[in-house]
């Protein structure tokens, strides 16, 4: 099973779901920072890591569903993809002034409500000295001269305010443009930001092949075609794989290439996502099923093992068992992130996924077959959740219910 072997209304539950696998990253790998480098030393790698991928896959998102626009309507249904910033969770609400003119308010941040209770120096960490330059480096795939500012935000005063924070989008045709940043460079030349993924076939009746048009309050994914939600599907784990490109990227520039840390904090990031996300994957898309065949079809729609034409990694039920294919060349290994980890044999990502689905799934053996690194999960003894998935389990995304809010609704100019 592949996104492409979904329903339709599989698909239109794995997209929300894959946005929110990549919001989690951060809880995911932040702590293990926060240990090594301290809280300052978190702060600048997650700078660097969304400096660096954001303006690559937003890039990508544009091309891919027709928003070829440069204005503040082009900017905001970008955000709307964009593992940053998930349906709900992130809860966005727009406002348009005209085309170069807009802003928002977050109604709910999860981001914020998770780091809350960690302090206020955590908060002014998140919410300005991270913030300021992410969202810089976010607008300028839709217009360089985009600048993105704050009204208000957190700490938040009084303690309860809401929204969350305000911000004003503005484009002025005389201004400067903002470059494109340094640590973006590398990962502009990696296989990941060229890599061709599976085409919308516009012939395909069952919703819209695009994002052409206004821009809506909220997007609802069932509105998209089916093929149109495979692509959408691909394009976001191809984002998680971008931002651990850049998230490597930074913490190797703090470990130096030969220490060996590097690749272990790396390791970390990758079995805390893969277990929250292949929890709420099966539970979510498969009714909570826990057979071989849900096990294979989690693996396989899972964002942080995909997309296919990336990594290469084909999940497959084997009687009461399941056998994974990681190859070890593709374009994925060539990029040097989470997949070069996995075909080297660090495996405990693979034991979270499958963990993720029922304990008693277990790694087994593993052998070389050619160009692969085969991988069998059996049925064994319960398993304990790992220190890593414990993590993310912290954040409320990790239990957090999408609601249905109805058809989506045309956003309307704000008379000012």
């Amino acid at each position: 099973m592949t996104p492409a072997s979904l329903t339709h209304e599989q698909l239109a539950r794995l997209v929300p779901e894959s946005l929110l696998s990549g919001q989690l990253i951060d809880r995911s790998g932040m702590a293990h920072l926060i240990a090594a480098f301290g809280r300052e030393g978190m702060t600048q790698v997650a700078i660097e890591e969304w400096m660096a991928a954001s303006p690559v896959y937003t890039g990508r998102m544009r091309a891919a569903l027709g928003i070829d626009g440069d204005g503040v309507e082009d900017m905001f249904k970008c955000l709307q993809l964009d593992i940053g910033a998930p349906p709900q969770f992130m809860d966005f609400r727009y406002r348009i002034t005209d085309r170069y003119h807009g802003s928002f308010v977050l109604d709910h941040c999860g981001a914020l409500l998770d780091v809350e209770p960690m302090g206020e120096e955590y908060v002014t960490a998140m919410c300005h000295t991270i913030e300021d330059p992410t969202f810089d480096a976010t607008a300028i795939a839709t217009n360089r001269r985009a600048r993105i500012r704050p009204v208000h935000r957190p700490p938040r005063v009084p303690a309860d305010r809401t929204p969350h924070c305000e911000w004003t989008v503005t484009i002025e045709p005389d201004r400067e443009e903002l470059p494109l940043p340094k640590v973006t460079e590398p990962v502009l030349a990696t296989r990941a930001a060229s890599i061709e993924l599976s085409a919308i076939d516009p012939a395909v009746g069952d919703g819209r092949a695009d994002y052409r048009g206004p821009l809506v309050h909220d997007l609802v994914f069932s509105e998209f075609s089916s093929s149109a939600l495979v692509r959408i599907a691909e394009e976001t784990a191809l984002q998680h794989q971008l931002l651990a490109v850049g998230f490597l990227l930074s913490v190797l520039r703090r470990t130096g290439p030969d220490s060996g840390s590097a690749d272990d904090i790396l390791d970390k990031q990758l079995i805390g996502i893969a277990g929250i996300t292949a929890e709420r994957l099966a539970a979510s898309l498969f009714d909570g099923r826990r057979d071989a065949a849900t096990l294979a079809a989690v693996l396989n729609v899972h964002p942080v093992f995909g997309p296919v034409q990336y990594t290469g990694v084909v999940a497959e039920p084997v009687g009461d068992a399941v056998r994974v294919r990681i190859p070890r060349r593709s374009a994925a290994v060539e990029d040097g992130a989470w997949m070069r980890l996995l075909s080297q044999g660090r495996l405990g990502a693979v034991q979270s996924a499958a963990r993720g689905v029922d304990d008693t799934w277990v790694v087994g053996d593993s052998t070389v077959a050619g160009d692969d690194l085969v991988v069998s999960i059996v049925r064994g003894e319960p398993q304990p959740e790992s220190d890593e998935v414990a993590i993310v389990r912290f954040s409320a995304g990790a239990s957090f219910s999408f609601a249905d809010r109805g058809p989506s609704r045309p956003l309307q100019l704000t008379v000012v």
